[in-house]
């Protein structure tokens, strides 16, 4: 599986913005598919993961309530719309798939994409 990441941008705070991930491979669909967000200096951190149907998703603390993360099978694409960004909210984006233990831990998964660099101004 090889994923792509793309959709980043610089936007203003309380703004919106969508990232998407492309995976490819016909087992794409099977694996649950997550959110992590890094910046320099600091550990990559767990933002959004969502089941392999969308039936099911899970969210940060800190994103709860402003992010949201969904899938399409169809297109191999799982999204993460964010709303109401925050200056903090600014990091590189990863997208990751197929967690073999924890979804919320980044050592956990078994593919990930390049990364896309989301910048949030006041």
């Amino acid at each position: 599986v090889q994923l792509q990441a793309s959709g980043g941008g610089l936007v203003q705070a309380g703004s919106s913005l969508r990232v998407s991930c492309v995976g490819t491979g016909r087992t794409f669909s099977s694996y649950p598919m997550a959110w992590f967000r890094q910046v320099p200096g600091k550990e990559r951190e767990f933002v959004a993961a969502i089941n392999w149907s969308g039936a099911t998703a899970y969210y940060a603390d800190s994103v709860k309530g402003r992010f949201t993360i969904s899938r399409d099978n169809a297109k191999n694409t799982v999204y993460l719309q964010m709303n109401s960004l925050k200056l903090e909210d600014t990091a590189v984006y990863y997208c990751a798939a197929k967690p073999f233990g924890s979804w919320y831990v980044a050592g956990e998964y078994d593919y990930w994409g390049q990364g896309t660099q989301v910048t949030v101004s006041s």
